[in-house]
């Protein structure tokens, strides 16, 4: 019955996308020469509006993503056959192959790293020994917040580092991979946003170096971070959730089918084996300190910190690149994890090597995602969404002073939801709320603050984000449940954080304003409560 709805609910999609599109091309014809006709329109965000809505109909990402991006490259393209054709394969896909080689890379080898971890037995140890010492699922999940707070650097790596190691734990208490997926999701882009040391504090810092603020971009970074409602109270919601055992919206129904017949809703690809039974836990412990270590020396040696910015921390991870830099440590990671799993005697070289491709093959559907939505990305850019953003911003702020963080907030939110790109969505807003507000006033403090806040909601509830994409590999869940599952925690907290920056806007003391959002998002907390139980 469920697969009968999903199907007609599809054809009624595509029965009106073809409506849409074909009434264009009798018009338009074939004249792909001349700018778009939707360029710098509303219907810049038709493309991952049609990709969202599929997605969440049908429970399937590669078609739904595929399909955005053909109505995408049509309106590029006024419809011409032969040149949408040219747009979906040379600037599509293969320009997002292309420009994110490197992040495919570190993917593939950090797959290799758990598929050897796996098979020395290392994973096996960890969850015996976490069957020990962590005697409770809330212990389980606050464990896993706690991982994903420390490993700020990049969220990338926050993503698939934190899936890795905490999978036995979660496992070993029933928590679904849905609900292990959105704790590894809430964390990852959250504290990389509130973290002075960070890839993101460095792409937030370049943007923000040439402008008139008064400040360098680093200090403008570290000021907006107390009013960054959306990363602290998503923080505060988790510890909340876990420790009132709360679960909501299709969340709740995972969470009871893990406990009541331990289905997780892992992926079917996974390889479950033991390992060897010879394993301990530093086996799991070692090889991820080791690709940690790498990585942050990484990002600091292709930042220049032996070179151009000798022995200036900061301004070397201001300047790095995190699709060479992490590749670059998880390289090093797998040549003397090899080396060591071999010299432990947990298996032999040519079993070391078999775990290769077998990391490859699992991290197959994420680069494949990811391709689809970098593509799909590109293409709204081409149809001027930043355009048309930037002009109704403009717009907003001579009539809404007061209320514009609050306004900031949501047209952030929604820009990052719909072009899944959270560093794109500051690029283009942090100059537009720079210019709008006063330099030096608190109020622009405020407005960067909601700009970054909404940039990582939007990217955190986006299905085409590729920090979502990196939340489902990491805990080796589908795609499409983790984004259906997480959406309504991510809506409560954004709600709760529009509140904060409406009452941030006529008081703009963080003494106030932060305080304030806190109570409210515990409220919030109870008062759901009370409503699930209430309902159940």
């Amino acid at each position: 019955m469920r697969t009968r709805k999903r199907l007609l609910s599809l054809m009624a999609v595509l029965l009106i996308l073809c409506v849409t599109l074909i009434t264009p091309v009798l018009a338009v014809g074939e004249d792909a020469e001349a700018v778009s006709r939707f360029y710098n329109t509303l219907w810049a965000f038709l493309p991952p509006v049609i990709a969202i809505v599929l997605a969440l109909i049908t429970k399937e990402a590669y078609s739904s993503l595929f399909i955005g991006i053909v109505v995408g490259a049509l309106l590029h393209c006024n419809f011409a056959p032969v040149e949408t054709m040219d747009a979906i394969i040379n600037d599509g896909l293969i320009t997002a192959i292309a420009d994110n080689a490197g992040i495919f890379l570190f993917l593939v080898i950090l797959g290799a790293i758990v598929a050897l971890v796996n098979a020395a037995g290392g994973s096996a140890a960890f969850g015996r020994w976490a069957e020990k010492n962590i005697k409770t699922r809330v212990g389980a999940m606050l464990s896993t917040f706690v991982l994903g707070i420390l490993i700020f650097i990049d969220d990338y790596f926050n993503c698939l580092t934190v899936g890795s190691v905490m999978r036995p734990v979660t496992d070993g208490h029933k928590i679904s991979r849905a609900k292990l997926a959105y704790l590894i999701d809430a964390t990852a882009a959250p504290v990389c946003m509130i973290a002075p040391v960070s890839s993101w504090a460095a792409a937030v810092s370049g943007v923000a170096a040439d402008l008139d603020t008064g400040v360098s971009g680093i200090q403008l970074f570290v000021q907006a971070i107390p009013f960054n409602f959306y990363s602290l109270l998503t923080f505060v919601f988790i510890v909340g959730m876990a420790l009132m055992k709360l679960d909501y919206g299709p969340m709740r129904q995972h969470e009871l089918t893990a406990q009541r017949t331990g289905e997780l809703g892992a992926l079917p690809t996974e390889d479950n084996s033991e390992g060897n039974p010879k394993g301990r836990v530093m086996d799991l412990i070692l090889p991820v300190v080791v690709l940690i270590v790498f990585c942050i020396i990484g990002m600091i040696y292709v930042g220049g910190f032996w070179g151009d910015n000798a022995g200036d921390f900061i301004a070397a991870f201001g300047d790095t690149d995190a699709f060479v830099s992490l590749p670059w440590g998880a390289l090093i990671a797998l040549v003397l994890t090899i080396v060591y799993v071999v010299a432990r005697r947990l298996m032999t070289f040519k079993a070391a090597m078999a775990c290769i491709p077998k990391g490859f093959i699992a991290m197959v559907p994420p680069i494949t995602i990811l391709t689809l939505a970098v593509s799909l990305k590109t293409m709204t850019g081409y149809l001027g969404a930043a355009e048309f953003v930037e002009a109704a911003m403009k717009g907003a702020s001579q009539h809404l002073y007061s209320l514009l963080p609050a306004v900031i907030f949501v047209v952030a939110c929604f820009l990052a939801f719909a072009s899944g790109t959270s560093w794109g969505t500051f690029g283009i807003l942090i100059p537009i709320v720079t210019a709008i507000f006063p330099t030096g006033s608190t109020l622009l403090t405020v407005g960067i603050s909601a700009c970054l806040a909404g940039a990582v909601c939007g990217d955190h509830c986006s299905p085409i984000s590729d920090t979502t994409i990196m939340a489902s590999a990491g805990a080796q869940c589908d795609h499409v449940t983790h984004v259906s599952t997480q959406l309504p925690y991510a809506i409560t907290v954004a709600a709760v954080s529009f509140v904060s920056f409406i009452i941030a806007g006529f008081v703009p003391n963080i003494f106030i304003a932060l305080p304030v959002a806190v109570i409210l998002m515990i409220a919030t907390l109870f008062v759901i409560r009370a409503s699930v139980n209430k309902a159940a």
